[in-house]
């Protein structure tokens, strides 16, 4: 039982450290690149503030 701990800890540990190592590896990759910019999650309207019936919702119940 010990040993099959001791694998799953070995196995882990060096799972670990590989996973961390392409991490940083990706990390420096993408650092040399010039970075872009996000979009919002929020939608941005695309009707005229201005004008009620710029995208026809206050005229659609009459």
């Amino acid at each position: 039982m010990k040993l099959i701990v001791r694998a799953l800890v070995i196995a882990l540990a060096l799972t670990g450290s590989i996973a961390s190592f392409h991490i940083s590896a990706k990390a420096e990759q993408t650092s040399a690149r010039a970075t872009v910019a996000k979009t919002s999650a929020m939608p941005v309207p695309m009707c005229p503030p201005d004008d009620p019936n710029g995208c026809g919702i206050m005229g659609a119940g009459r």
